[in-house]
Order: C-alpha cells, then sequence, then structure tokens
C-alpha cells in the first residue's frame, strides 16, 4: 500500500471514529471539518465549518489563519464564510 492511500485510509477510520464519538456526545463540527480537508473533500468541510459558525464554536473565527484549512481558502463558499463573519481575505489565498 502506497503512503498517500495509507494515510487516506487512516483518515476515513478517523471519520468513522468520530461518528460513532458523535453518535453519544457532542463533537464539534470543527473536527469533523478537519478530517474532510484532509480527504480533499472541501464542500463538505465547508458544510461543517458553516454549522460551526451556525453552532457558534468557540475558535471557529481561526479559520482563516489556521493552516489546517489553506486548501480551502481560494474556495468561494469559504471566502462567503469568510465574509460571513467579517474575516474576508483582501485576496484569494491571503
Amino acid at each position: 500500500m502506497s503512503w498517500s492511500r495509507l494515510v487516506l485510509t487512516l483518515a476515513r477510520r478517523a471519520l468513522v471514529r468520530i461518528h460513532e464519538v458523535a453518535s453519544r456526545r457532542y463533537v464539534s463540527p470543527y473536527h469533523f471539518a478537519y478530517v474532510h480537508t484532509g480527504l480533499g473533500e472541501n464542500d463538505l468541510a465547508i458544510d461543517w465549518l458553516e454549522r460551526a459558525v451556525h453552532d457558534r464554536v468557540p475558535g471557529v473565527h481561526g479559520v482563516k489563519g489556521s493552516f489546517l484549512f489553506q486548501s480551502l481558502r481560494d474556495e468561494p463558499r469559504f471566502l462567503a464564510l469568510l465574509r460571513s463573519m467579517n474575516l474576508e481575505s483582501r485576496a484569494p489565498g491571503t
């Protein structure tokens, strides 16, 4: 198994585990967004970030500068989310 395939397999297992834990107790939508971003599932990641904003999850305002969400920085929905939080970037990718 290649390294990248192994990492994706582990990330998918982590996602399953997070869903299992969330069935018993609260798990921040932010955590789901982390994993979906890592899997390259940008639309799902942004769905979870939107939920985090809606739920007023502590720390969600750090998404603009977080390296964890760097791959989302040019996504129109991510930019719209930043605007909704008054965190709009000056230009895509910044």
